[in-house]
């Protein structure tokens, strides 16, 4: 009987599902950036790179840095992206049962001349964790549900690029043959970025000094290439490049031959040389190390504090190889943002996805540290993607998610009201809807229903809050009853199921912000006055005595000088980053065309990646 022949070679796991769930939901924008300018010594450029926008940018468009989980995100992209995506390079987990952190700073440098000269603190902040129900198999339904979707997302002469290393490597190289298809596979690049001080044993085994690259093609032969040359070194100049003509150009001396059969020697000067083409092992390019004791001269100016952050140099050299000017790329665990980064001064358009809110965030700066960054925007699912994970539209459902989040802020779920739903330490707790923000009108029916049963105390949670629903505003509904009210945030990680897992849900409370404004001849100017977390066990921990001043709790803010009522534009921002920890408290004066009423909104960003929001109405002469 002959032997039976198999078409393709399969991974198979325990619990392997090959049909992918597909939902489209629709994106929200928090934030436009760079999109105008009108404060007078702004960052944000209308005409984006350059002072124009270049030939190859499509009118209308906005690079789009996406906040949500990826799967779901890939797949609500496919409506306006399937088959659009030129390169996609991801850096996903490794599958290496490690929780990774990002390092926060707190505060900055003060003068030498100072009483007390202070360094920036740092706080350790989880950025993402790579540990899998089920082990490799959780890892691989995970990596095989998002690959089918990226396939779907490529262009016919689209490259993907996955950068793995040795600890799921060869499950990812089976995986990547079954979805995009062996025939498809441009072979490995080995990273190889050595190791700081000659690195040090850890588990009894060699020191790890390489990651791999595999890269497909959507199909094989119709990909885009373009070859990329490496500088000859100094000892193959020196030893090859040894005669000067008489202008004092070097060159070497290479014998041809001819079709005749007979050879000739010519001339090949270095300085038309294109160097030497890149091979598959990689040296020159230098590891990015989050502690600052391994900075580096040539990155140091990129470092983020993200712990597993590769250099932008890496990805540049992906991109210059399997693109052209204008061309989109796409990185769905974008982390700190280094793609999105590389993609920005490569002149390609970027889409960036990611589930943490410190690399939405770290994102964002990185990349107005670009120079006339091109106009981008911050989008999510919001309430649709809230919706869809809990299915609490209607009936049972929205009882089992009051359950659910009663459950995990610690209370007792209670029955019997219309407006309260559990009870912590003597204080009723209201849980806000999936899909609307809390409103004033709903504050003030809990609170009622709160003074109604004697009990004068109350926590509100909430996803959003109505525009102008802040702390001070709270307080002066809540004064008639006299209700001492908390709102707070229900974090977007009660739907990442591993934080659960680990217990790591915070729901802080909102923040207050005094803000100040001043205009002259010159324009209006906004100043933070003060800025007041509210404090909890978990902050206190974390900051020890890292804060001195009240400012020191603020790593970013901005300001939309024209809120149109429904997106928020950055149109001014000031933040702080590694290689400049200071942050200005005050704004650029911003021009008006018109006087009236203007509304006016703040937001800040804390050093735990908390937003608060506040509204201003001005009178502008």
């Amino acid at each position: 009987m002959a032997a039976q022949k198999h078409d393709r070679v399969e991974l198979v796991w325990p619990g392997k599902a090959t049909e992918v769930e597909r939902v489209s939901l629709p994106f929200q924008t928090i934030e436009r950036v760079n999109e105008v300018s009108r404060s007078l010594a702004g960052q944000s450029r209308l005409e984006g790179r350059g002072g124009t926008f270049p030939d190859w940018w499509p009118e209308g468009w906005r690079n789009k840095l996406i906040w949500g989980d990826n799967k779901q995100v890939l797949s609500s992209l496919l409506d306006e992206f399937a088959g659009q995506v030129d390169l996609i390079y991801i850096d996903p987990p490794f599958d290496t049962g490690d929780d990774f952190s990002v390092s926060v700073l707190v505060g900055e440098q003060t003068a030498k001349s100072d009483a007390i000269a202070k360094q920036p603190s740092q706080i350790e902040q989880v950025a993402y964790r790579d540990l899998w129900k089920g082990g490799v198999g959780g890892w691989l339904q995970h990596m095989y549900e998002r690959l089918t979707l990226a396939k779907e997302l490529l262009a016919p002469s689209g490259t993907i690029y996955i950068h793995l290393d040795w600890t799921t490597g060869h499950h990812a190289r089976l995986l990547l043959d079954e979805v995009f298809g062996a025939d498809n596979s441009l072979g490995e690049v080995v990273w190889n970025y050595g190791s700081p001080s000659g690195g040090r044993v850890v588990g009894r085994k060699l020191v790890k000094a390489h990651d791999i690259v595999y890269a497909y093609a959507a199909k094989r032969g119709d990909h885009k290439y373009r070859p990329y040359y490496l500088p000859y070194s100094e000892k193959y100049i020196r030893d090859w490049f040894r005669h000067e003509d008489e202008n004092g150009r070097r060159y070497q001396r290479r014998q041809r031959r001819d079709p005749d059969g007979s050879t000739r020697w010519e001339k090949q000067y270095l300085d038309e040389s294109l160097g030497v083409p890149a091979s598959t092992v990689w040296t020159d390019i230098q590891q990015v190390y989050a502690d600052p004791r391994a900075y580096k001269a040539r990155t140091k100016s990129e470092v983020t504090g993200f712990n597993t952050q590769k250099p932008t140099k890496l990805m540049k050299r992906f991109i210059e190889i399997s693109t052209d000017p204008g061309d989109l790329v796409l990185d769905f665990y974008s982390g700190s943002g280094s793609t999105l980064v590389s993609a920005e001064e490569a002149g390609r358009r970027w889409l960036g996805v990611d589930l943490g809110r410190f690399a939405i965030h770290t994102a964002r700066k990185q990349l107005l540290t670009v120079e006339n960054c091109h106009p981008f925007e911050v989008l999510n699912l919001g309430r649709y993607e809230r919706s869809h994970w809990q299915g609490a539209d209607v009936g049972e459902q929205i009882g089992e998610y009051y359950d659910f989040i009663i459950q995990l802020y610690g209370a007792t779920r209670i029955q019997g009201f219309n407006h309260l739903h559990g009870i912590k330490d003597k204080r009723m707790v209201h849980v806000g809807a999936t899909d609307a923000p809390v409103t004033a009108d709903e504050l003030m029916l809990a609170i009622s229903e709160c003074a109604e049963g004697s009990t004068l105390a109350l926590d509100v949670l909430g996803w959003e809050w109505e525009m102008g629903l802040n702390p001070s505003r709270k307080d002066e509904l809540a004064h008639f009853y006299e209700v001492d009210v908390h709102l707070r945030n229900i974090p977007r990680e009660v739907m990442d199921q591993k934080a659960v897992d680990a217990g790591d849900i915070h729901f802080f409370e909102l923040s207050v912000v005094d803000l100040e404004h001043t205009q002259d001849d010159r324009g209006l100017v906004v100043e933070i006055a003060n800025f007041c977390p509210a404090i909890d066990e978990y902050m206190s921990q974390k900051v020890g005595d890292a804060i001195s001043r009240w400012s020191d709790w603020i790593d970013y803010w901005s300001i939309d000088f024209d809120y149109d009522g429904e997106t928020f534009v950055n149109s001014w921002q000031s933040y702080r980053t590694r290689q400049d920890p200071s942050l200005s408290l005050i704004s650029d004066p911003h021009d008006y065309d018109s006087p009236g009423a203007k509304t006016i909104v703040v937001k800040v960003i804390d050093i735990f990646g908390n937003d608060t929001t506040r509204e201003l109405t001005v009178e502008v002469e």
